[in-house]
C-alpha cells in the first residue's frame, strides 16, 4: 500500500510512495492521489462527478506522516469547487483544488482511434542509471507501446499500480488517473536524470469521462525551454479511448 491511516486525516506514507529522485521524497503521483480521495469523501453526492484536479506541490512530500484538510470553496448545483491541503511536519506540503460537475445526459465526443493494445512485456524499473528503485517505481508496473525511461524522448506506456491507495480499498477512477499520470514527465523524459533535475511543481488532470479498469494509458510528451522551465503533456486513455489529459510544470537545472 502506498498510505496506511493513522488517525482522522491523517496517513503514514509507505516505502512505496519514495520517488525516484530521493527515497526521503515521495513521488507526486500518490498524494495527488491522496488529495483526490479526501475531496470525493469530503461532503459527497452521487449526482456529481470529479472531472478535474489542479495539485499544486509547494514542497518535496515527506515519506512520513501527512494530514489532509479538505473544505468546500464555492458549492453549486452544476459546479462545486473543493480544495484538500496536505501538511507535514507543521509545514504545507501540496494544496489541490478539485471541480465536481454534475452529471447530466450528454452525446459522447472524443477521439475514435482505438487505443494500442497492452504490451506482454513488463518494463523492469530503472531511471537512468541512478536513482532510487525501490518505492514508487516498483510499486507501478508500466507497459511501454514505445519509447521508454532508457530512450529519452515521446512516449506510450500502460500503466497500473500494483499496491493499494489505502488498505481494503479500490482506486477512484481520478485516485487512479492522478497516480499514474504525473509519470508522464518520467517516461517522457528528455534529459539525462544524472545529469539534469527535472521534477515537477503542479499537476492538472482534467477527465471529460471516468477510465475504466486497472490500466491508464499515458501519450506523453516532454518540452524544455532555455530557460530552466520545461512542460509535459500527457493524453490519457483506456482501452476504449481517450479519456482526459494532464499537464505538469517542470523546474529544470543541471546537477
Amino acid at each position: 500500500m502506498f498510505f496506511e491511516p493513522a488517525g482522522p486525516g491523517t496517513y503514514r506514507a509507505t516505502p512505496a510512495t519514495a520517488g525516484p529522485w530521493s527515497a526521503e521524497a515521495q513521488h507526486g503521483g500518490p498524494p495527488s492521489a491522496l488529495a483526490a480521495r479526501a475531496m470525493e469523501l469530503h461532503e459527497p453526492d452521487e449526482g456529481m462527478r470529479l472531472g478535474r484536479v489542479a495539485v499544486d506541490i509547494l514542497r518535496p512530500v515527506p515519506v512520513g506522516t501527512v494530514t489532509l484538510r479538505t473544505r468546500v470553496l464555492r458549492p453549486g448545483r452544476r459546479v462545486t469547487l473543493l480544495e484538500s491541503v496536505m501538511e507535514s511536519g507543521g509545514q504545507e506540503v501540496l494544496v489541490a483544488r478539485g471541480w465536481r460537475i454534475a452529471r447530466s445526459r450528454t452525446p459522447v465526443i472524443e477521439p475514435d482511434a482505438a487505443p494500442p493494445d497492452i504490451p506482454a512485456t513488463a518494463w523492469v524499473p530503472y531511471f537512468g542509471g541512478s536513482g532510487h528503485l525501490g518505492g514508487y517505481l516498483s510499486a507501478v508496473e508500466w507497459r511501454f507501446v514505445s519509447g521508454g525511461f532508457d530512450s529519452p524522448g515521446p512516449a506510450v506506456a500502460w500503466g497500473r499500480p500494483l499496491v493499494p491507495l489505502v488498505p481494503g480499498e479500490s482506486l477512484s477512477p481520478m485516485s487512479r488517473a492522478l497516480l499514474l499520470a504525473d509519470s508522464g514527465s518520467g517516461i517522457s523524459m528528455a534529459l539525462d536524470p544524472a545529469k539534469f533535475l527535472f521534477i515537477n511543481v503542479d499537476l492538472t488532470v482534467a477527465l471529460h469521462r471516468d477510465p475504466q479498469g486497472e490500466w491508464v494509458l499515458l501519450d506523453s510528451t516532454t518540452m524544455i525551454g532555455g530557460g530552466g522551465t520545461g512542460l509535459a503533456e500527457t493524453r490519457l486513455s483506456d482501452r476504449s479511448g481517450v479519456v482526459g489529459t494532464c499537464a505538469q510544470t517542470l523546474i529544470v537545472a543541471s546537477l
